[in-house]
């Protein structure tokens, strides 16, 4: 019995590091062993594939930020419509009562123009949030490994991408919040501001500079439950993927079949992260409208049950972005040639430690 649950288990990305360790240990016993991913076996691959810098240089950090310019700021825009009708029932669940509803409404309104309201902040703020993200968290992870060791780092991998991708969105919604702020002015209040250049003097005017930052703080606690599960949950489904459902090892896959892996490990990364994250977002899209409140006042008068409003939209959106977003970074490290780690693998002194290498 036991051991038709063993794999089960050993696919949730929080388990014991401990008990991975003896699982992994017992697997690895009966077959060859392999060699381990450290940083100086990443430097002679990148010689053997001609990797266009070496893993962890500054010019590998700034591609990764190119890639996350790319991967959250073409993406993002690319779902204005249904985030503006996903805002709009939030801050107004009465007039606004479903996805279908909420188009047909728009539409009513302000025509299909309409749909795209708040695009120029969205792809500015999120270009600048996919900058800090991607690049950020790749830093943060390098460091927060160099500093565990090798050893600490394969056995709390899991806690290692959550500490690293909440590191890295610290920084990355202080760049995206007055964006964020202008956006959800334009989206959510008829007739206040239609374009970025009306909408941020208004709000300057108005509230001061305070206006652009007062978000910030629950759009930490969206997006940086948010991101740890974006970035935990893709690293680990990778692993498993590779591990149970892939046939093959994948140093044996082809750039496209990697390729196929990452997007299916994005889109389910993509429907716990937007789980994680709805009642912050919920919280932020209110308290960006009105003037004076709080995020607890705000919370308070929403209620449980109004802090889901629009979850099956954010689900459709957020799965569909994280995917999408994945196969766009990790299409740009392959445009660019920039080391791509394979999956952790235990390294050489934890094996011999468990008596698996002579």
């Amino acid at each position: 019995m036991f051991s038709s649950i063993a794999p089960l288990a050993r696919l949730n990305p929080f388990y014991a590091p401990h008990f991975q360790l003896v699982q992994d240990g017992a697997r690895k016993r009966a077959g060859p062993a392999e060699a381990p991913t450290t940083r100086r076996s990443l430097a002679a691959a990148s010689a053997a594939e001609e990797y266009s810098c070496e893993y962890g240089s500054l010019k590998f950090y700034a591609l990764c930020g190119v890639g996350g310019v790319l991967s959250c700021g073409l993406t993002h825009t690319g779902v204005v419509p249904l985030d503006l009708v996903k805002c709009r029932m939030q801050v107004d669940p009465q007039k606004y009562k479903s996805i279908f509803n909420g188009f047909s409404v728009t539409i009513k309104e302000d025509g299909v123009r309409g749909l795209a309201k708040g695009w120029a902040p969205t792809f500015i703020g999120y270009s600048m949030q996919g900058l800090c993200k991607f690049g950020f968290y790749e830093v943060f992870k390098i460091l927060y490994g160099n500093m565990l060791g090798e050893e600490n780092a394969y056995l709390w991998r899991t806690s290692l991408y959550l500490a690293a991708s909440a590191s890295a969105e610290f920084f990355a919604d202080i760049a995206l919040a007055p964006m964020e702020a202008a956006k959800v002015r334009i989206q959510t209040q008829p007739g206040y501001a239609n374009t970025l250049r009306q909408a941020v003097p208004k709000m300057f005017g108005e509230e001061g500079i305070w206006a652009f930052y007062k978000g910030v703080a629950p759009l930490w606690m969206r997006q940086i439950p948010y991101t740890m599960m974006k970035f935990a949950c893709f690293e680990r489904t990778v692993e498993a993927l590779y591990k149970y459902v892939v046939p093959k090892p994948r140093s044996e896959c082809t750039k496209g079949e990697q390729l196929v892996v990452t997007f299916v490990a994005g889109y389910i990364a993509g429907v716990f992260c937007a789980i994680v994250s709805h009642p912050a977002d919920s919280v932020v899209s209110v308290l960006n409208k009105e003037k004076g409140s709080s995020a607890s006042q705000v919370l308070q008068r929403l209620g449980f049950k109004g802090v889901w409003k629009g979850l099956f939209a954010r689900i459709i959106m957020i799965g569909t972005l994280t995917a999408l977003q994945w196969f766009i970074y990790d299409s740009v490290k392959v445009y660019f040639r920039l080391p791509r780690p394979p999956p952790p693998e235990m390294p050489e002194s934890l094996k011999k430690k468990l008596g698996l290498t002579e």
